[in-house]
């Protein structure tokens, strides 16, 4: 029976991958933000990417519906505004579904954070109004559009 299993799961299964860091290009989201995305599960609707946020960015006021997320701190630090803790290198944080939060980068060095996420990014005003939201499709979109438009090859992420 488990030869049979192994057999099945083989077969249905994504193969695993390994992915280049450096050959993914960062793409901006504002002028002191940029992400390079990992990987794209268009099935679960949630990704992988880096964030890199320099001196004096913000990610704006956002909630984070539809899923968790986790981050684990690679350099700088970072935190929110509406927390006490500040994230430093090798720190873990975990974020429940709905939290609303504003990313800051203070200090003298820029962050790098890797992420992952589910669901939908909704971005808000100080009134809690809906202004824009990212999710896996958005994220994928924006990578391709940038890639596109400066001549760097593709890589397919979606697995």
């Amino acid at each position: 029976m488990t030869d049979a299993l192994y057999d099945f799961a083989k077969m249905v299964q994504v193969s695993d991958r390994a992915i280049d860091f450096d050959s993914i290009p960062w793409v901006p989201q504002t002028d002191r933000v940029w992400f390079k995305p990992l990987r794209f599960d268009l099935a679960r609707g949630s990704w992988v990417n880096v964030l890199k946020v320099k001196p004096g960015g913000v990610v704006n006021r956002h909630r984070h519906s539809g899923g968790q997320v986790l981050a684990f701190t690679v350099q700088g630090s970072w935190r929110y505004l509406e927390r006490d803790w500040v994230a430093k290198p090798g720190t873990f944080v975990y974020e429940p579904p709905g939290d609303i939060h504003t990313l800051v980068v203070d200090g003298e060095e820029e962050m790098i954070t890797l992420f992952l996420l589910e669901g939908t990014v909704q971005y808000l005003d100080d009134d809690d109004r809906l202004i824009y939201q990212d999710d896996v499709f958005t994220k994928l979109k924006r990578y391709v559009e940038y890639c596109e438009a400066n001549q760097i090859p593709v890589i397919d992420l979606k697995y």
